[in-house]
């Protein structure tokens, strides 16, 4: 986004709108959070400075300062000497335990952000030979085949592909809000999983949806998880950001460690 596009945004979101609540340098910062929390705004994407940005929006310039202050103590922002201010490139990390099933949407309400989901794509259909095997189903028995971006407080953080037989899920095969939440609604929450987790790298197309660099690290973890009798409710595959995330374990000496 070019600085003329950046202006003409920034002010098509009302800076001046009397109804908004805050002071205007707040407004300020929470425009440029939406549009870097919107892809519109990538990182490492060079900023005005204070004075050209003041000038072009008609702000004072202790405003745009005070805002892009707000933003570099949040971490969206950076400032490089002798260059400017760009949008960062940096998370802050997360420990996920490898020892608690949980979903995305809980996890993150457990830790103060707020969870969001994009449909990249849903579809009812047919199971492949693969998923008819690991979810236990017949050939006939219909899936919903979910992809999404998982995002925490605008910022994505994984991309997941789930697979549940529609059986388990009723009429709450929506796929807008947490699966788990939609699966326990229907009396059929997951107790156990099995999870496999595999170092790789995102192709150019996963990499631009989780604004990262092409062959950035990732995490993928397979998980397979089943209700208390032991059938199979769910396989997921997600791709998570290997900056976001440090997947922990506890790990116990047994009685043979001599």
């Amino acid at each position: 986004m070019d600085r003329t596009s950046l202006v003409a945004e920034l002010n098509r979101r009302g800076l001046r709108d009397e109804a908004l609540a805050g002071p205007l340098y707040k407004r300020l910062a929470q425009a440029l959070t939406s549009l870097i929390q919107e892809g519109l705004l990538k990182a490492g994407t060079a900023l005005p400075g204070e004075r050209d940005l003041a000038e072009a929006l008609k702000l004072g310039r202790v405003t745009v300062r005070a805002a892009y202050h707000d933003l570099m103590a949040a971490g969206a922002l950076e400032s490089r000497h002798g260059s400017g201010t760009f949008v960062s490139g940096r998370v802050e990390r997360m420990e996920q335990s490898l020892w608690r099933l949980s979903s995305f949407s809980a996890d993150m309400r457990s830790r103060g952000r707020l969870p969001a989901a994009r449909i990249l794509s849903r579809e009812v259909n047919t199971p492949s030979p693969e998923e008819s095997f690991l979810l236990g189903l017949g050939a006939g028995e219909p899936v919903l085949r979910l992809d999404r971006l998982r995002l925490a407080d605008g910022l994505p953080l994984a991309i997941e592909r789930a697979v549940v037989p529609v059986k388990f899920l009723g009429e709450n095969a929506g796929g807008e809000g947490s699966l788990y939440d939609a699966l326990a609604a229907n009396g059929h929450r997951p107790v156990r999983a099995l999870q496999r987790l595999t170092a790789v790298t995102l192709d150019a197309s996963y990499a631009a949806m989780l604004n990262v660099k092409a062959g950035a690290p990732a995490l993928l973890i397979e998980r397979v998880s089943r209700l208390e009798d032991q059938r199979v409710v769910e396989y997921t595959r997600s791709h998570y950001r290997g900056d976001a995330y440090d997947f922990v374990a506890e790990l116990r000496i047994g009685d043979d460690h001599e």
